[in-house]
């Protein structure tokens, strides 16, 4: 597979480079970072004169064709990404973008560049090393209220024995924890939802963080074990948002922590 993304990229190359309204082209993700392994997709990005933009969106399936035999897609036509599958099982998430969308981030501090004659990735990367995830009081503010709510829903999907909902959302509480565990630590979280690399041999986490996502998987319909493991989850979400509202200067109002808490649990 390794080698089937190496000639995936060659034909990438070749098709972009020789595009005079492509200005740049760049890879994210564990290409980028180095940790790329067997099973590691493409992360394309496009940058696109302005006045190209629509057309190069519009045609981002057609644009895939070029590089390889393509299986199927997995994307919305109203996006600005296309997710093309090959049949050499390998995936490429191409994102296009125009200069004025992209701006320095703490997202961008790991990238894999391919053609930028004007150096415009080059001084955009340069400029996102200095830039931290930013975790100011209002965000964890919507982190924590997000967790009350995921945990409240728990209770009321386990009342109407709506089960996969109530498993949709003690993930939720697992994913809402992982993005304190990373905060903690200094590591840029993913987007919600988005497992990768939390897991496995690539993981920032530790071995007892490790563990605890174990402990906390769930696929049983039974409501004892869902509010047992929420209440996990609520002991160690106690204990991280103490060490986040200490770090952005937020007070912890305990009565209410634990009025929201005892209404569920």
């Amino acid at each position: 597979m390794p080698t089937e993304r190496e000639k995936l990229r060659e034909a990438i190359y070749k098709d972009l480079v020789q595009d005079t309204k492509i200005l740049a082209f760049f890879y994210g993700g564990s290409l980028a970072k180095g940790n790329a392994d067997l099973y590691s997709d493409l992360d394309l990005r496009i940058v696109v004169e302005d006045s190209a933009y629509e057309t190069y969106r519009l045609n981002k399936k057609e644009r895939a064709t070029n590089w390889g035999d393509v299986l199927y897609y997995e994307d919305f036509p109203w996006a600005s990404y296309s997710i093309a599958h090959f049949r050499s099982f390998i995936k490429v998430d191409t994102f296009y973008y125009r200069q004025s969308d992209l701006h320095p981030s703490p997202y961008l501090k790991y990238l894999l560049i391919e053609h930028d004659p004007n150096g415009i990735i080059s001084q955009l990367r340069d400029k996102s090393q200095s830039i931290d995830y930013p975790f100011s009081e209002e965000e964890f503010e919507v982190w924590r209220g997000k967790f009350f709510a995921y945990l409240h829903e728990v209770y009321r999907r386990v009342q109407r024995g709506e089960y996969l909902y109530a498993f949709q959302m003690v993930h939720s509480l697992s994913y809402s924890i992982v993005i304190g565990w990373y905060v903690e630590a200094g590591e840029v979280p993913n987007s919600f939802g988005d497992w990768s690399k939390v897991e496995g041999p690539r993981s920032p986490l530790s071995l007892q963080q490790l563990s605890l996502l174990k402990q906390w998987d769930t696929g049983k319909r039974d409501a004892k074990e869902l509010f047992s493991i929420a209440r996990s989850q609520t002991e160690e979400f106690i204990r991280i948002q103490g060490v986040l509202a200490e770090r952005v200067g937020s007070p912890v109002n305990q009565d209410l922590l634990h009025e929201i808490m005892d209404m569920v649990l």
